[in-house]
């Protein structure tokens, strides 16, 4: 596993790119014509530079620059630079990106097919995860994301409910003010009578410091990361949800590259990607849980079968919610989800 980037100078981005290429293995690319115009991509992600994430995405940056015989070159803006992280998509819409690092669930409502991958209880794992997320999505994101250019979905190791106190039974979310990963949680959270707070992940903390939010649905390597770690306690230790990302590139930055460059583009945008750079990810979060059970005054902590069975019966309607959002778009749920499913048993990645 490639060193921690948070153990790594921040200066040398390339160095850190180059590190999870050696770690991950790369591709041959399409062979580039002489007269193939330079190319720089702006890549926008909206997580702290020092975020497991930004490597795997320089990397996989890298690896076009090799294919594309050096035509194709990048920069990498971390840390919201570019924009907010509820704006990502949009940026990559308008231009103001080249490509973007975008979490569907930040607009509730926008992209109902995307927002049944963040139903509870669903993903195992973010590795074999990624891979199955991005087969099943890429036939639908032609329409359901029809302004940029779809390249991959890939998602975090699975998240839970960290909080101020513990939380064993659904009735306990009751009145609780919750910030939710992703719009399907936060109905999940109203479903089980909380409150949602809205926050991106960079403005979660302030929230849970200042008493906005009581408990927040998160990964468990990032809650360090972002200081989470330090206004919370409580852990629960299941596989509650996944959040889908994906990453988009603008429209007109594709077209106006050449056939050989769309080529190498193409070669990169791949389930096969989504996985590698899903993995680099989500090595670091699983690393946290472990991190965090260590620490004074955290409690990681089990739920038993029949509080187990009591959240997955509490969570259940949440299916049905989806569903008829689905159909008002226009799509067939029961079809979407025997989709997910089955290629969730392709790549061995569902509970």
């Amino acid at each position: 596993m490639p060193q921690s980037p948070r153990h790594m100078p921040l200066a040398t981005p390339r160095a850190l790119a180059l590190a999870v290429l050696a770690a991950l293995g790369t591709f041959a690319g399409a062979p580039v014509h002489a007269q193939d115009k330079p190319v720089n991509l702006k890549l926008a992600s909206w997580v702290p530079a020092q975020h497991a994430l930004n490597p795997a995405l320089a990397a996989w940056a890298e690896d076009i620059k090799k294919a594309s015989g050096g035509s194709i070159t990048y920069t990498l803006f971390p840390s919201e630079q570019l924009g907010k992280a509820f704006d990502h998509y949009d940026m990559a819409r308008d231009g103001i990106s080249d490509i973007s690092y975008v979490n569907p669930g930040y607009q509730p409502g926008r992209f109902p097919l995307m927002a049944g991958a963040s139903l509870p209880f669903v993903f195992a794992n973010a590795k074999s995860g990624s891979a199955a997320i991005d087969a099943w999505y890429r036939p639908y994101a032609a329409k359901e994301m029809k302004d940029v250019k779809y390249c991959f979905a890939f998602i975090h190791d699975p998240g839970t409910f960290h909080s101020k106190k513990k939380l064993l039974s659904p009735a306990d979310v009751k009145g609780l003010k919750v910030r939710p990963a992703t719009s399907t949680i936060g109905q999940m959270v109203t479903l089980l009578g909380g409150t949602n707070v809205q926050a991106s992940a960079p403005e979660a903390r302030d929230a849970l410091e200042r008493g906005v939010a009581d408990a927040i649905t998160f990964p468990w390597g990032s809650l360090s990361l972002f200081g989470i770690d330090k206004v919370v306690n409580f852990h629960m230790d299941v596989p509650l949800y996944v959040t889908p990302f994906v990453w988009v590139m603008n429209t007109d930055k594709y077209n106006a590259m050449s056939t050989a460059q769309k080529k190498v583009i193409d070669e990169h945008c791949t389930a096969e990607w989504a996985e590698k750079v899903g993995s680099a990810w989500a090595d670091f979060e699983y690393a946290g849980r472990a991190k965090l059970a260590g620490l004074p005054g955290h409690e990681a902590y089990k739920l038993t079968a029949a509080q187990a069975d009591e959240w997955h019966k509490a969570v259940a309607p949440l299916e049905a919610q989806w569903a008829a959002s689905v159909t008002k778009a226009g799509a067939d749920p029961k079809q979407v989800m025997d989709s997910l499913k089955a290629n969730l048993a392709k790549y061995k990645a569902g509970l």
